[in-house]
């Protein structure tokens, strides 16, 4: 089976490629920090991220002390800013960057870079950023998998980092909901003749960008509700996953519906099932999970722009209020569209109190089965 699955070194590429599989993800417009549920029992971890408490200095070393960078601050940017992300060029979270990276020069009067550090779920661009200096320069553009993927992956020292300590959150940029999809050489039409296929015995494998993301979250939830166990495969990126569930691969592939769209149309890969719990608006004649009996098994991925523990607040608060201008572009909008995403404004308020709602049962603390 062909496998897209070992990391790669850190590239930069500051100009999108041309690919045929290049998909989709979201964003939505929101005026203040990450309302993540995820981290919602440390609103006071994420408070302090947020307003920058003087007192919290030289936490790792080589990071600038908070006066220093607070005192650069005044005169951010000065040069390139480099947008890190985990996953390789093509694919959602990586093109969707790019449209940001564009704007924001255009916005800021430096150059906006993409550098591409794929590997180990995000980890490796994760902890790159956690450990740069928090002066504006080096920024961290993320999809959920962010979030849990230190839960269902063994961090090494070098990619060992803490969600909530290390980061500044800038701004969630979108949620999207999540695809099952299968090959018509699979010779299987729906969800239910996979499951009734491997509670006869039979072992299939379903792919996802990456273990720890929400995909892998939703396919594991799935063969709990259903009493299965389909073998989770990872790949680096959405992009992977569509290929080899286009060449029968993998028996299920989880992706984004704007990501198989072409190939659904052009009779290419069937849609099985939305992970969420309303019908998508690109698909509205593929059930959900619920619809189809496994109402435990809902989740949808987000994306975020954030920075580095102790981002001076007032470059946070620039590039919050730069990616909401942009957000609201024309451009952006129709794009946004086309991409099934999902926005709507929000206010600091409503983040604040976000971080303090509790999630679906479980859901907090889900950690899949099979570690990646």
């Amino acid at each position: 089976m062909k496998s897209d699955r070992i990391p790669g070194p850190g590239q930069r590429h500051p100009s999108p490629p041309a690919t045929a599989t290049a998909t989709a993800t979201t964003r939505a417009s929101v005026t203040a920090p990450i309302p993540a549920s995820t981290w919602g029992q440390r609103r006071r971890g994420l408070t302090a991220l947020v307003t920058g408490l003087a007192g919290i200095a030289g936490l790792a070393a080589g990071l600038l002390p908070v006066s220093a960078a607070a005192a650069d601050a005044s005169k951010w940017p000065t040069k390139p800013i480099v947008i890190v992300n985990g996953y390789p060029p093509g694919g959602d979270s990586d093109v969707i960057a790019r449209i940001y990276a564009d704007k924001l020069t255009g916005m800021l009067g430096q150059p906006v870079l993409i550098e591409n550090r794929a590997g180990a779920s995000g980890t490796i661009a994760a902890s790159h950023v956690a450990r740069s200096q928090p002066d504006g320069y080096t920024l961290l553009f993320a999809p959920s998998t962010f979030a849990i993927a230190q839960l269902t992956l063994k961090p090494s020292a070098q990619t060992a980092h803490d969600v909530i300590g290390d980061f500044t959150p800038i701004i969630k940029t979108g949620d999207v909901p999540l695809l099952a999809v299968t090959s018509p050489s699979s010779g299987y039409k729906d969800l239910k003749g996979i499951v009734a296929a491997a509670k006869s015995g039979k072992t299939f494998t379903y792919g996802t960008p990456g273990a720890g993301s929400p995909m892998h979250v939703v396919g594991e939830l799935l063969n709990k509700s259903a009493g299965i166990e389909l073998v989770h495969v990872p790949y680096r990126g959405v992009a992977p996953v569509v290929n080899d569930a286009l060449g029968g691969h993998i028996v299920l592939g989880w992706i984004t519906p704007a990501a198989a769209a072409q190939y659904v149309t052009a009779n290419k890969m069937i849609p099985l099932a939305i992970g969420d719990k309303t019908r998508d608006k690109l698909m509205p004649d593929v059930p959900t999970l619920t619809e189809l009996g496994y109402p435990e098994a809902q989740v949808s991925a987000w994306m975020a722009l954030l920075g580095p523990k102790n981002l001076p607040e007032s470059i946070a608060t620039r590039l919050n209020k730069s990616m909401n201008e942009i957000l609201a572009m024309p451009d952006v909008v129709a794009d946004d569209l086309a991409r099934d995403l999902r926005r709507g404004r929000r206010t600091r308020e409503s983040d604040r109190a976000d971080q303090d709602r509790p999630g679906p049962p479980g859901a907090r603390h889900q950690r899949p089965r099979d570690p990646g």
